[in-house]
């Protein structure tokens, strides 16, 4: 019978940031799911911000957003990717909110007259968020963000290091991820790093019961022995987390190393055998697709950064699973083409995205964009500011309205066809305070949405500040734009489509944030099929 008692693994990260721990987690949850484990998924944050909500997509990445509304890292996004688990704010907590709500304590008395310390009060408030997160599950993974040595996650090391003693030995495992670098003019690879990052993580009370080895090649079975003996850790527990061509082989490699049955070894936790044919069959499916490549260019202002479009860039690959086809991603810069025109940078393309965004820089590059998209006739899709961009472009350019543009770029629009929510008018703070989180979306029956989602009632994840203006949606519709999908709770539109196009669809939401590669999001299955069978006629026509 299985054990009803929370289990907990916590992974740590050494050496240097960006090793892959949020993927790494994201794998051995797939796993002990896999094996029939219910399991959930914590990120630790170190950074004093209260979320990622207001900062920028060059230095934090994605912003990916929850059901319930949260702003939070992207690891997050890997978590749902790779497992079934349903995250929400409480599964993403930084030093911020911890800090945030211990001095609301204080304030209010809660401590009575105490000196409030990082210990006992900073880590016990970690470790209650620990606790919170793993309620009435199997497993817990418990990702502490940064790298062992940064002043900033001191605090959440102890906390974890504490946990052991809470919930006893056999209920714990530490996890560390490090790097070994190949020394070219050595023509080796080098240990040392580890051993030091293991030392430090030692120094701090932690002994690591799991080492994952961020490699390029494969190791041999004499330095897994010497990583073992200088850093005290079972040959047995030694992994290599080697480079894979796609994200999805990950499961496979660690499970192929035997991690998930150590793991279960270690925690006592009763398992079934591993079925991985699905893993499998995505990546048969990745590798090998059966009907070639497509080309889908992504009209954005934050090319540059392909973490800033995480969710969407592996919602387009899971959309290429659906269709048993390769999506070859072309970043194009949105000021670029302002400068150079949509012919000279899109005509290489079978379908054209213009993605979410805040800011003026490169919006008229998507509407340049957007235009191209519909009168060539190349399948289109714009997510939240892409839906907007549409909008703008159809009213300059279909309706004449000259001038018409979105109050967030223009404040003196003669024809704001995108506005502020009522709502929004006099919000000053910029974190947590836009239209955040999951909200229904009625499709208009016969419509392309409506076919595409298969129902009549989706509900959807949102970030953004403006809406479609509603004082220019009868005469949008009248000229030809098809409202077809829209929240009827608050009358605002959520999805706009020509009928007289092959696909041309823009939605206010992220569909992006609910995609999976065994679960791939209809949106996108339809989007890159819209793809296909424009690069088929193409062929054809040549």
């Amino acid at each position: 019978m299985r054990s009803k008692k929370t289990k907990f693994i916590f992974v740590t990260g050494g050496v240097v940031s960006s090793l892959g721990k949020g993927l790494a987690s994201a794998s051995i949850g797939a796993l002990l799911e896999n094996r029939g484990l219910d399991i959930t998924l914590l990120k630790l944050d170190p950074y004093i911000n209260i979320d990622p909500g207001t900062m920028s997509p060059f230095q934090h990445g994605e912003v990916f957003v929850t059901d319930d509304g949260g702003e939070t890292d992207m690891d997050l996004g890997h978590y749902e990717r790779f497992t079934n688990a349903r995250m929400s704010r409480l599964n993403n907590f930084t030093s911020g909110r911890i800090y945030h709500a211990v001095i609301q304590k204080e304030r209010r008395g809660e401590y009575l007259g105490k000196t409030v310390q990082v210990i006992p009060h900073i880590t016990d408030e970690i470790k209650s968020c620990i606790r919170q997160a793993a309620q009435g599950v199997d497993a817990v993974i418990v990702e502490v963000g940064g790298t062992v040595g940064d002043i900033e996650s001191l605090p959440f090391l102890e906390a974890i290091r504490q946990m052991r003693y809470d919930v006893g030995p056999g209920n714990a495992v530490y996890m560390h991820l490090t790097l070994l670098p190949y020394i070219g003019a050595a023509g080796e690879v080098k240990t040392k790093p580890t051993q030091h990052s293991v030392m430090k993580l030692r120094e701090i009370g932690i002994q690591p019961d799991f080492l994952i080895c961020r490699t390029d090649r494969e190791i041999s079975r004499e330095l897994k022995d010497k990583i073992a003996m200088f850093c005290n850790v079972d040959t047995g527990n030694v992994f290599t987390s080697p480079d894979v061509k796609s994200i999805y082989e990950l499961p496979l490699e660690l499970h192929r190393q035997g991690i998930d049955e150590r793991l279960a070894e270690s925690l006592n936790i009763w398992t079934r055998a591993a079925r991985l044919e699905r893993w499998e069959d995505i990546i048969r499916k990745v590798y090998s697709p059966s009907r070639g490549e497509v080309k889908v260019g992504i009209v954005g202002k934050y090319v540059d950064l392909k973490e800033s479009y995480k969710s969407l860039n592996e919602s387009l690959l899971h959309g290429g699973i659906a269709n048993d086809v390769k999506v070859d991603l072309q970043f194009v810069d949105s000021q670029d083409v302002e400068d150079k025109g949509a012919d000279a940078l899109l005509s290489g393309v079978d379908a054209i995205l213009v993605p979410g965004g805040f800011g003026v820089r490169g919006t008229e590059g998507k509407i340049a964009a957007v235009r191209y998209a519909r009168e060539k006739r190349v399948p289109f899709f714009g997510i939240c500011l892409g839906l907007q961009m549409a909008v703008v472009e159809f009213s300059r350019n279909v309706l004449g309205l000259q001038g018409a543009n979105s109050l967030e770029f223009n404040e003196h629009t003669p024809h704001p066809v995108v506005t502020l929510m009522e709502s929004q008018v006099k919000v000053q703070d910029k974190g947590g305070t836009m239209r955040l989180g999951s909200y229904a979306c009625a499709l208009k029956p016969g419509s392309l949405a409506h076919k595409l989602y298969g129902e009549e009632v989706i509900n959807e994840r949102h970030r953004h500040r403006y809406e479609v203006n509603n004082a220019y949606r009868g005469r949008l519709q009248e000229a030809g734009l098809v409202v077809s999908g829209h929240n009827p709770e608050l009358n605002l539109v959520e999805m706009v489509e020509l009928s007289d196009h092959p696909h041309f669809v823009g939605c206010q939401f992220h569909p992006e944030f609910k995609s999976k590669p065994f679960a791939p999001h209809p949106l996108f299955s339809g989007f890159i099929s819209a793809a296909v069978s424009h690069r088929d006629a193409g062929r054809t026509q040549a």
